[in-house]
């Protein structure tokens, strides 16, 4: 069982940053590869960026891509997303996620409750 918890969220004027973080329980954090989704309202959840379980390797979707980063601290078991150039298109609910290897490439076991990102103009 691995439980998430993202923080962080909140209103921020466009152009503006905000920084995410996603805290995993448990001692196997190092064994999970991270994503982070997000969802507007009216939308379907989609991809935001993705990290290996090292930190290694990361992949982002071309909205967010040059604008935000992700990364992780596996001694703290945290996973963060740094938003810098927020745009109101930005604006939604967003999702940590972790995967197992052993479950496969590019899935997700385990969801976040979610934190709320409002980007005004």
């Amino acid at each position: 069982q691995v439980q998430l918890v993202e923080s962080g969220g909140g209103l921020v004027q466009a152009g503006g940053s905000l920084r995410l973080s996603c805290a995993a329980s448990g001692r196997t954090f190092s064994s999970y590869h991270m994503g982070w989704f997000r969802q507007a309202p009216g939308k379907e959840r989609e991809f935001v960026a993705r990290i290996s379980t090292s930190g290694g390797s990361t992949s982002y979707a071309d909205s967010v891509k040059g604008r935000f980063t992700i990364s992780r601290d596996n001694a703290k078991n945290t996973v963060y997303l740094q938003m810098n150039s927020l745009k109101p298109e930005d604006t939604a609910l967003y999702y940590c996620a972790a995967g197992r290897l052993v479950t496969g490439p590019m899935r997700y076991d385990y969801w976040g409750q979610g934190t709320q990102v409002t980007v005004s103009s």
